[in-house]
C-alpha cells in the first residue's frame, strides 16, 4: 500500500513517537513494533514495521486486509441482531 520509501518514514516517526513517551516498560534505544494499517479495498493493506527489525516476518493474520473480511463482518453483525 505505501512504497519502501514511505514506510520507513513512517516507521521512524512511529519510533520517535513511542521514544517521546518515556514509558518505563519500553527498552531504551530502538523500540520494536508492529502497526498494520488496512487500506479502503479488502486487497489493501500494510505492515509497518520498526527499520532495523526486517528480519521478523508479520504475523500471517496480518497479511490481508482485516477490516474488508466479510466472514468477520458478517460475525460482528449477527452480535447485534
Amino acid at each position: 500500500m505505501f512504497s519502501p520509501e514511505l514506510k520507513k518514514e513512517i516507521s521512524e516517526y512511529v519510533q520517535q513517537l513511542l521514544a517521546e513517551t518515556n514509558h518505563p516498560e519500553l527498552p531504551e534505544g530502538e523500540i520494536k513494533f508492529l502497526l498494520h494499517v488496512d487500506g479502503k479495498e479488502s486487497w489493501s493493506w500494510a505492515n509497518i514495521r520498526n527499520n532495523n527489525d526486517r528480519n521478523i516476518l508479520a504475523p500471517q493474520d496480518l497479511c490481508r486486509n482485516k477490516s474488508n473480511n466479510y466472514t468477520e463482518i458478517r460475525a460482528i453483525n449477527k452480535l447485534w441482531e
